[in-house]
């Protein structure tokens, strides 16, 4: 298996931090040369490593924006 490149274009947020450093983030990601996405996943505090996550085109992430805005927390 190949390995994935990627780059960080912009941290957007942290969502969430854990016990071993781990955070959850909101990020603008180029992954393999190709145009940025937006992406939530857990990273290692050096960015070195990730879990696994979910990378959202700009108008998934606008209906996901639609869709949170009805959600009674």
């Amino acid at each position: 298996m190949s390995d994935i490149k990627y780059e960080i274009k912009e941290t957007l947020g942290v969502l969430s931090e854990g016990s071993k450093g781990w955070s959850k983030e909101l990020n603008l990601i180029s992954w393999n040369d190709r145009e940025p996405k937006y992406d939530i996943r857990e990273w290692s505090p050096d960015h070195s490593k990730m879990g696994k996550g979910v990378t959202l085109s700009k108008q998934e992430l606008k209906a996901l924006k639609e869709l949170l805005v009805d959600i009674e927390v």
